[in-house]
């Protein structure tokens, strides 16, 4: 039908994080394991990777997946031992990364991009997405931030969002237990990817509404803890 038709056009790949300081297992890869079992239906391609706690490898890593697979959106996920509930995060900043990595190094200049904006936020409204979930009574708790931490969970949000001109996004989960279980939050994690994607798909109606042309998000927008 017609809603699977669009779906088509987005591609999706989710990154999670390794093991880091006190997290010996990380919540957020458990999470991204769990809904790549649960899957996304057959109109979404879903690509899944494990990123390094690493700076440098983010640096590296990053422009070669967006190369690799030319995503329509890229969800991140990490985990934060501060949350106790599902967190989207609206916005990544540029500066202010002064804790070190698993490699024990942080950037000199303490940014991500040298003459990057100081923020860049999602195109998508992380506020409608929370109310759409929380609305659908999955059983887990989501709320929305604007400040993921200044370590390597925003270092990647706002390098991805500075690739793909803010064609990303960044769901942060408490560790595992606390309060919920892997099966909580991969379906937590579906049901925001799927409202992500819904989402996406109404504003490209729009789009293509209002111009009365094809509507190709992919061409519009070249440009964890």
């Amino acid at each position: 039908n017609e809603q699977n038709t669009t779906a088509i056009l987005f591609n999706w790949f989710k990154l999670g994080f390794e093991p880091f300081g006190e997290h010996a297992v990380n919540s957020s890869w458990v999470a991204v394991q769990e809904l790549e079992r649960l899957g996304l239906g057959e109109a979404v391609d879903l690509y899944v990777c494990e990123m390094p706690v690493e700076y440098q490898a983010v640096q590296s890593l990053l422009p070669s997946l967006w190369k690799e697979h030319q995503p329509q959106l890229v969800v991140h996920v990490g985990v934060s031992g501060l949350a106790t509930t599902v967190t989207l995060e609206q916005c990544g900043h540029n500066r202010g990364y002064k804790r070190l990595d698993n490699c024990s190094f942080c950037p000199a200049s303490q940014c991500c991009m040298e003459n990057g904006p100081d923020c860049i936020n999602s195109v998508l409204d992380m506020d409608a997405v929370c109310k759409r979930v929380s609305d659908s009574d999955i059983g887990v708790a989501v709320s929305v931030s604007k400040d993921a931490g200044r370590y390597l969970c925003e270092y990647t949000y706002y390098t991805s969002l500075y690739l793909s001109h803010g064609r990303s996004a960044f769901v942060h989960v408490p560790p595992l237990g606390k309060p919920f279980s892997s099966q909580d939050l991969g379906r937590a994690l579906q049901a925001i990817v799927q409202e992500m994607l819904n989402l996406l798909e109404l504003d490209c109606s729009e789009e293509e509404h209002k111009e009365d042309k094809h509507c190709d998000h992919k061409h519009q927008y070249l440009h964890d803890q």
